[in-house]
């Protein structure tokens, strides 16, 4: 019986220390695993332009350490209250580049411009600020093109009297940044006033290609709003 029981003893012994070995080992893989990846912060659907980042926005993602780029953010409290400067993907990393704080600034490289009067033959009235344009260029003389290949950030647009274009009840930005597009469009319609000035945001060489192409007087500048600014859900 003595015997028996010793048996027993030492078989259940073997099994606790089998269990122990076991679990160290299920550990120490759970630790290598961990010590290979990294959580990034991803969209969690795809998000539009223009659209200030909320925790409903964002979740993380383990990648492998060796696709990980100093670019990317790691933590959502550093994403939300962002605002997204390009689209961004389902499950996509979120780039420090991809989003901004402050849109209506001029980005590195670049300053705010106050395009003269007789520099301009229209402007799109829907445009405000926040938004992106597309700049063309109209000369009598040659054949009209697009001046810039990279639509331009519009830092503010006023009236003659010195006033942001706005409907105040519903301020455009403000909807923008809720990514409410119903109050978007109801806010280009219910303006207060017609576009007098357009502020862009430019380089040095951009500024100075535009005002090399129209300070002779003969070639005018047609600012359209890129629907992308306002972009509706595709059905």
């Amino acid at each position: 019986m003595n015997r028996r029981r010793q048996t027993a003893i030492s078989l259940a012994a073997a099994l606790l220390s089998g269990l122990l070995v076991y679990g160290v080992y299920l550990l120490q893989l759970k630790q290598i695993h961990l010590q290979e990846t990294e959580e990034v912060v991803v969209a969690k659907q795809f998000v539009e332009t223009g659209t200030k980042l909320r925790p409903e926005h964002l979740t993380k993602l383990a990648l492998p350490r060796s696709a990980i780029s100093p670019g990317m953010m790691t933590e959502l409290s550093e994403a939300v209250g962002m605002e997204t400067s390009v689209p961004l993907g389902s499950n996509e990393p979120l780039l420090r580049w991809k989003v901004d704080k402050y849109r209506l600034l001029p980005h590195e490289g670049q300053s705010t411009f106050q395009i003269p009067r007789e520099y301009v033959k229209s402007i799109s009235n829907g445009i405000r600020a926040g938004d992106e344009v597309v700049v063309y260029l109209s000369d009598a003389g040659t054949t009209s093109r697009r001046l810039f290949e990279d639509p331009i950030r519009v830092a503010g647009v006023k009236t003659a009297a010195n006033l942001e274009i706005d409907n105040p009840k519903n301020p455009n930005l403000l909807s923008m940044a809720s990514d409410d597009k119903e109050a978007m469009y109801a806010s280009r319609r219910d303006a207060n006033g017609t576009i007098d000035t357009i502020n862009l945001n430019l380089s040095e060489e951009q500024w100075l290609s535009l005002d090399s192409a129209c300070k002779g007087g003969t070639a005018k500048l047609i600012v359209a709003f890129r629907a992308s600014s306002i972009k509706e859900d595709e059905r």
